[in-house]
């Protein structure tokens, strides 16, 4: 089972100025918490709710398209580049770092069981995509190219600029190297694709960008280089039927959404740290950081009234971090819950040799490295704990997909609980579109005349 320890937020650990009656609040709170789920799961079958996401756990045809695909171009390629942003990306980044053998791409095709590499380019700096692009062979590599609109600019522009070289590299067979996932009807990519010939998965719709990691924009990345899908459909089915309990003291992501949104709009704590004990899931404090802000973070709440409210998300890993960013939450400001991930089971045990046990680091001979690290995860609550910092910890038996999949989509619950808490719409993003918009117009795109007109004058001014 996937654990959720709350007792470093509560009232009797850290006090009453900085911590939470748990017990009364659970209490006070669980008519409201089982109307929440029970109102989402009645909703995610209607369109327009954008709750789709909690049905992707069920989506078999997908599944069974995406590895009828994967065993088709199974050794035809050497490397999967995916080209994506935001959601595009995050998700498949997070999974393929924590299930895929360390260092993957640094490693021999028969260390990686015959498998291509992977790379993702999340971003639009011309020196890393030069330098990526400069170094692949394209001819042995598949580019999956993601975005539901098709007019995301960062996205197209990478894949313009891959386009041309494949079809200078490979002339017309170059479509054999592109896949894409976008919508299923509309959209420019979704045009091209048409046009193009090229093969095709669909990001669903009433699902967003942040909730689409078990969606195709997923799936596809990890079934190209082995990861087992059908776990990690296992892993979500199960979560999904735990998490429909509607009892707060048996539903872990309703806890902790409570104990998130009681910390923040009770306590003032309206930074929320997210620390994984594993370098494996380091990436899993980036796509939860998008999750959370995006969700989170609104202007309006659903009755119309000026907020400004939402949680900022921080990312951190244990326990590199514990270096750099726990002196301040230790002695700062106390306005943070901080969330660890706990791992029980590393896939190696690494033993420290017996030696130089006349110096003072004698000590540490005999144990091992998973030793010291849940060490140091469980020493860090507890300091925390000392200086009246709340904490949580989520602890999973071990990394693999059933568990990771668990994970992921206990923490979209959760988030979806925290919005209906918060009042506000968890599954827009209006805050996002300006700033989209000026650089469409910035970049010239028909149609956003006056919004450059505005923007020059603005950027004059500054």
């Amino acid at each position: 089972m996937i654990k959720l320890n709350y007792n470093n937020v509560d009232a009797r650990i850290i006090g009453e100025d900085n911590g939470l009656n748990l017990e009364e609040e659970f209490e006070n709170y669980k008519e409201t918490i089982m109307n929440i789920i029970a109102d989402l799961n009645q909703r995610k079958d209607k369109p327009g709710q954008w709750l789709q996401w909690m049905n992707l756990g069920y989506n078999e045809e997908t599944v069974w398209y995406v590895k009828e695909f994967a065993s088709m171009v199974e050794g035809r390629f050497d490397n999967i580049l995916v080209l994506g942003i935001g959601g595009s990306a995050l998700g498949g980044i997070a999974v393929t770092e924590a299930l895929l053998k360390p260092y993957w791409n640094l490693l021999s095709k028969e260390q990686r069981n015959g498998m291509p590499r992977i790379f993702f380019l999340d971003n639009i700096d011309p020196d890393c995509i030069g330098g990526l692009l400069g170094m692949l062979d394209l001819k042995r590599t598949l580019v999956n190219v993601i975005t539901k609109s098709g007019s995301t600019a960062e996205t197209m522009s990478q894949y313009m600029i891959v386009k041309d070289l494949l079809e200078k590299e490979l002339g017309d067979d170059y479509r054999k190297n592109i896949v894409a996932t976008t919508d299923k009807q509309t959209g420019i990519l979704r045009q091209l694709a048409d046009q193009e010939g090229y093969k095709t998965f669909v990001v669903p719709d009433d699902v967003g960008g942040r909730f689409s990691v078990f969606s195709a924009v997923g799936l596809v990345p990890f079934a190209l280089v082995g990861i087992d899908i059908d776990e990690l459909m296992h892993g979500i089915k199960d979560m999904d039927l735990a998490l429909k309990n509607t009892d707060i003291k048996e539903n872990i992501a309703a806890q902790n959404a409570l104990i998130h949104y009681l910390m923040d709009i009770k306590k003032g704590k309206n930074l929320s740290v997210m620390m994984p004990y594993s370098s494996r899931l380091k990436y899993i404090s980036d796509w939860y950081v998008q999750l959370w802000a995006e969700s989170l973070g609104k202007e309006y709440n659903n009755n119309g009234e000026m907020v400004n409210i939402g949680p900022t998300p921080i990312k951190a890993v244990g326990v590199t971090d514990q270096h750099s960013q726990i002196q301040l939450y230790n002695e700062g400001p106390n306005n943070k819950v901080i969330t660890f991930i706990r791992v029980e089971n590393f896939d190696t045990t690494l033993e420290i040799p017996k030696i130089f046990e006349y110096t003072g680091i004698g000590y540490l001979g005999g144990k091992t490295i998973n030793d010291l690290i849940n060490a140091e995860a469980d020493s860090t609550r507890v300091a925390l704990s000392d200086y009246s910092r709340p904490t949580v910890t989520i602890t999973i038996p071990k990394i693999n997909e059933y568990n990771l999949a668990r994970l992921l989509y206990m923490l979209e619950i959760q988030t979806a609980i925290a919005g209906e808490l918060y009042n506000i719409n968890a599954f827009n993003q209006p805050g996002v579109e300006q700033a989209k918009n000026y650089t469409y117009a910035l970049m010239g795109r028909s149609g956003y005349e006056d919004s450059a007109s505005q923007i020059r004058s603005k950027m004059a001014a500054v």
